[in-house]
């Protein structure tokens, strides 16, 4: 990791370029040759060559030249796996042709001198008498029947005649092109699947890296809803804070102090993107109420209502905050009676049901704009956390207002483990 002297951001080094691995690309070409291996061979056997096992081992040193050439046109190849496809395909028409070439002529060299015991081989199995001569050119002895000038039989004579003339460069080339468009084909084909393969790396990895983005950009936007929260509490309890001491209420200044750092020390125990466990939410809003309750000794009044079962369920860290805010601000603080707030929380059908309610007023008049903050700001992180799915309903009830919550229930894996043993 690199990190910026002139700050104290932390920056991750960028991911290596997405490559095919050596293994598959070596196994690539293995199959590619081991297929024209078998081609060939099946082919010299159909058309009845002779030597096949002479031909058979040459045949095999080629195809592990054809391997070691092709290792060559994938290293040159590799140059261009981040560039446009069509320079990716103008290179490999380019290269594979002088590998191509190569190629040929390692088969020209290897099979250079079973030319003449192939014809050898043919002469001994049909009786025929072939030899060349200091030119080069391929003879056959033809029997030819001599008559004498009176038209008799004058015994039987051999006439040597050309079947195939000697090599000249020009059909050194055209063979060796003739091989050498062949393997072309080849070695074309083989480019074709590597990057067909290399296309599909590359696609994993920017889906990889999409998940990833999309991760970082959730959590960016987990954390950023639940930093919202706490400049808001603050700015309340300083504000609580700052009345009892002007009120000369040095005791219960002091006592909200400590329960502020308790509070805080709580609060700020947990990453803010993690979940946290049901009961440790519970208790942090039971600190928040405790400071609250400084300020309104007589009229909060706190319920709390967790089946030990729910326990160890999981839920967002501070997710209950702003709607317990909303019910001390626009209940408690709104009237001079006794309001009651309910925090609850019940399981059905596989979720977690999580209400905060109160018999106060409901919603005060001109409240709207910062009570609807609040609920906006956890619904949002359920829904960044859940997906749209989750159930959030928020509405004034009879006697009150009732804030539900319905998100999937879930716990620790090893509570899950022990639940099902």
């Amino acid at each position: 990791m690199a990190t910026n002297p002139s700050s104290d951001a932390v920056f991750d080094p960028p991911p290596p370029p997405a490559t095919v691995s050596f293994r598959t690309v070596l196994f690539s070409m293995v199959v590619l040759w081991a297929t024209y291996f078998v081609l060939t061979t099946l082919r010299s056997m159909v058309m009845d060559i002779e030597l096949q096992f002479d031909l058979g081992w040459r045949r095999l040193v080629v195809t592990a030249f054809g391997v070691l050439l092709t290792l060559v046109l994938w290293l040159l190849l590799r140059l261009f796996d981040n560039r446009a496809l069509w320079l990716k395909i103008s290179a490999a028409i380019a290269l594979a042709l002088p590998v191509a070439l190569l190629i040929g002529q390692v088969n020209y060299l290897v099979f250079k001198d079973m030319s003449s015991a192939i014809e050898q081989a043919y002469a001994q199995k049909n009786n025929l008498n072939l030899r060349r001569d200091e030119s080069g050119n391929l003879l056959v002895d033809v029997p030819m029947r001599g008559v004498d000038a009176s038209g008799q039989n004058s015994g039987q004579d051999t006439q040597s005649v050309i079947i195939e003339p000697a090599e000249t460069y020009g059909d050194f080339w055209r063979k060796l092109l003739d091989v050498a468009l062949g393997r072309y084909f080849l070695l074309l084909a083989w480019a074709s699947t590597y990057f067909a393969l290399l296309a599909g790396v590359q696609a994993r990895a920017s889906q990889a890296r999409e998940e990833q983005f999309r991760s970082a950009a959730k959590a960016a936007e987990l954390r950023s809803l639940r930093y919202q929260v706490n400049p808001h509490f603050l700015f309340n309890t300083l504000n609580s804070l700052s009345a009892l001491v002007m009120t000369g209420k040095a005791d219960r200044a002091e006592m909200m102090i400590q329960t502020i750092s308790r509070f805080y020390r709580h609060s700020l125990a947990n990453e803010p993107t993690a979940d946290v466990a049901l009961q440790d939410e519970f208790d942090l809003q039971k600190l928040y109420l405790d400071i609250e309750t400084v300020r309104f000794p007589t009229r909060l009044v706190c319920v709390f209502d967790l089946p030990e079962d729910l326990e160890d369920a999981r839920v967002p860290g501070m997710i209950l905050q702003p709607l317990v805010e909303n019910s001390v601000k626009y209940a408690v603080s709104a009237v001079s009676r006794k309001v009651t707030i309910t925090i609850a929380a019940r399981e059905e059908f596989d979720q977690l049901v999580i209400t905060v309610g109160d018999d106060g007023p409901g919603v005060p008049q001109g409240a709207a704009h910062g009570f609807g903050i609040g609920l906006a700001n956890v619904r949002d992180r359920l829904e960044a956390r859940f997906g749209p799915e989750i159930g959030f309903s928020s509405t004034p009830v009879e006697g009150g207002y009732c804030t539900e919550i319905r998100i999937p229930l879930s716990r620790p894996l090893n509570q899950q483990t022990s639940r099902h043993a």
